[in-house]
């Protein structure tokens, strides 16, 4: 393992990937950082799908107008949803699951992606969440913040630039103009 601050500086988000599939224990060790994430009053108010059939892939790469086609060419889909009648910060809880997932990746030397499906729209305005949904079965009393696409890196990209951090952010005591 990397240490943290390396780790961070090095995640990149990746949009391609090689064809070669993860192995069972990767993928395990995805899902136990997903599982371990925190969460508001410990309710572990989400869950996940685990998606590496082409074609569903393929499918779930049409969900939205622009930002997932990308998703086709990966060999690996976890969808990350939760329970709003667990949690009320169920969508706060949701993100910092898939933020595990992706910096499990990293750690992995894999790649991976987040593509935002809360919120989000086809190009003649359908819900992506409302697709995701009915591809995958999914009750229509949860809600689907985010997929993550993870594989084998398929480019190489720079680490992050420490001399592009916008300082100027953080503000320290109050906020300040």
């Amino acid at each position: 393992m990397k240490d943290f601050s390396e780790l961070i500086k090095t995640r990149r988000s990746m949009r391609q990937f090689t064809d070669e599939l993860l192995s069972g224990d990767d993928v395990k060790l995805l899902l136990r950082a997903a599982l371990m994430a925190p969460s508001s009053k410990g309710l572990h108010s989400y869950e996940f799908i685990v998606v590496e059939d082409k074609e569903m892939l393929a499918a779930l790469s049409q969900c939205k107008q622009m930002g997932s086609d990308f998703l086709a060419g990966a060999p690996l889909a976890i969808v990350v949803l939760a329970d709003p009648a667990v949690s009320d910060v169920w969508i706060e809880d949701a993100s910092v699951a898939a933020t595990h997932i992706l910096l499990q990746a990293e750690d992995l030397g894999l790649g991976a992606c987040w593509i935002q499906v809360r919120n989000r729209q086809t190009a003649d305005g359908r819900p992506a969440e409302e697709i995701v949904k009915s591809l995958l079965g999914i009750p229509e009393e949860r809600g689907v913040v985010c997929i993550v696409a993870v594989g084998h890196k398929g480019m190489e990209r720079k680490p992050q630039n420490e001399e592009r951090l916008k300082w100027e952010r953080v503000h320290l005591g109050k906020f300040t103009i």
